[in-house]
């Protein structure tokens, strides 16, 4: 079930016009001839009167027929319209919350007014801070795979039985070529290049779908293998998981519904898990962990292995590490222009303390891990992948952290440097399952959420970035609190009035 607007603002209509002329809900349904069970439904929005029934309720009320199923809403529940109209309250995937429909209509119906006026306060602040859907949307989807720890039993299912069925399971890296059949052979699909040369706007893009009776799948000329391999896994997600809507670029150019970003995410779950299988990747997990010094060379090689980017192999490992280890994780995507650093993708499943606010123009602290190599890879001015770890603990909440990430430079435009990383809550559990964890050659990183949020003097740290403004508020800020309790206290010694402000008031 689904919010249906015309249905809701109907009901509200006719609840608003009833008590406007002082009639129960029996007293309307009399004189409209229906039941007073079925007008109650009305106006919940449950249901929707034919043509007939408008007509006998209209005239019940003395309306006109029109003025009754106009889509206005008089004050004080115009502040609804917006409200209802938006396709992040019809799209917004309630039930992946557990939450019905039926009960949010119920509240709407219950309290418009109040509803309406929280609604439009709340649009205000999005419209204020440029939020836009696609936020709702994105934002929606990540609490739906935090709440799962980012593994779904379903999706691996298809994929490991996609993959049987075409023979993609014989062998690992999984093929380039082998996929291509697949598209070409099972799906019917035309593979080609994006004209990047003669439309270099379209370079950016790794991959435009062109859909139709045989659709064609252009991918970038620029692409690495492990990336046009990954390309092509995802798509084949979507055939296998029969997806309609989605989106016709990659990276998408335009969010249209909440379908459109679960559908490319489960379509990206599948296409991971055809080129990492969960057996084989939990089985090199767990080899890696029994290890008791830390070996860089082991992730090298499983790049190597699986013949994947390193996003990919990170990102697969947060689907896995929760379900199969039981540990806390969070992952997270930076990249860096002109020496600004901005998330772009990220997971928090283990608490992990990431800035707040919308807009932040914040410099996050330089002793991140996956800002550290951002910086390191661009001094020794190569390529990458460059592979780090670290033990992180933050400043304020004492919160320790064992972080792997790569860093290396894009080879699509703008050409930037980025890293992924994937972080790992450090608790008595990961002590135990983790046993390189505490490999005394891992640095050790103190840390803090942003330079402006640092309570570190100048002295302590060299490679600030911008000087700690919100800690300095915060702590005027907390000083005016104390400094008031203390006035408010019991017996608080108070100062003399002046003669002249005494004398003045008198």
């Amino acid at each position: 079930m689904s919010i249906n607007p015309i249905h809701v603002i109907f009901g509200l209509k006719l609840r608003q016009a009833r008590l406007g002329q002082g009639l129960s809900l029996t007293e309307l349904a009399a004189r409209a001839g229906l039941s007073p069970s079925y007008v109650t439904e009305i106006e919940k929005g449950r249901k929707y009167p034919k043509a007939d029934k408008i007509l006998r309720l209209a005239r019940a009320l003395g309306y006109d027929y029109d003025q009754l199923v106009s889509l206005r809403l008089e004050p004080p529940l115009h502040f609804l319209e917006s409200a209802l109209s938006s396709q992040v309250l019809q799209q917004f995937p309630l039930e992946l919350f557990g939450v019905d429909p039926a009960a949010v209509v119920g509240l709407l119906t219950r309290s418009p007014a109040e509803i309406g006026a929280l609604a439009q306060a709340l649009a205000d602040v999005a419209r204020g801070y440029n939020i836009r859907e696609e936020h709702f949307f994105r934002a929606a989807l990540r609490s739906y795979q935090e709440l799962h720890g980012n593994y779904f039993e379903e999706l691996e299912r298809e994929a490991v039985a996609f993959a049987r069925s075409v023979g993609l399971d014989r062998s690992l890296p999984v093929p380039e070529q082998a996929l291509q059949e697949v598209l070409q052979g099972r799906f019917g699909y035309e593979l080609g290049l994006i004209p990047a040369d003669a439309r270099p706007a379209l370079a950016a893009y790794r991959a435009i779908f062109l859909p139709g009776r045989r659709p064609r799948l252009l991918l970038n000329p620029a692409l690495t293998g492990p990336q046009r391999k990954f390309v092509l896994a995802r798509e084949a997600g979507y055939r296998i998981l029969e997806l309609g809507e989605r989106a016709l670029t990659n990276p998408p150019d335009r969010v249209d519904s909440f379908s459109q970003v679960l559908n490319d995410f489960k379509a990206a779950y599948v296409g991971g898990a055809i080129l990492m299988p969960e057996r084989p990747v939990v089985a090199d997990l767990a080899a890696l962990f029994e290890l008791t010094t830390w070996q860089p060379e082991r992730l090298y090689r499983l790049l190597e292995a699986y013949d994947v980017t390193p996003e990919t192999l990170l990102y697969r490992f947060s689907e896995l590490v929760p379900r199969h280890f039981g540990l806390k994780v969070h992952f997270l995507r930076f990249s860096e222009i002109n020496g600004t650093y901005r998330l772009y993708k990220h997971l928090n499943m283990s608490q992990l303390s990431l800035p707040k606010g919308f807009d932040l123009k914040e410099h996050y602290c330089r002793r991140w891990l996956t800002v550290r190599l951002i910086r390191e890879l661009a001094r020794l001015g190569q390529p990458g992948p460059l592979l780090g770890i670290q033990r992180s603990r933050f400043l304020q909440s004492q919160r320790e952290f064992l972080c792997l990430g790569f860093a290396r430079q894009e080879n699509l435009p703008p050409f930037l440097r980025t890293s992924v990383t994937l972080g790992l809550r450090m608790d008595d559990e990961l002590r135990v399952r983790v046993r390189f964890a505490s490999d005394p050659c891992i640095p050790e990183g103190l840390l803090n959420e942003t330079c402006e949020r640092c309570p570190l003097p100048p002295e302590a740290c060299h490679e600030r970035a911008a000087p700690p403004e919100r800690w300095e508020q915060e702590q005027a800020i907390d000083e005016r609190r104390r400094a008031l309790e203390e006035l408010t206290r019991d017996g608080a010694p108070v100062g003399d009035v002046p003669s002249s402000v005494s004398s003045a008031t008198g």
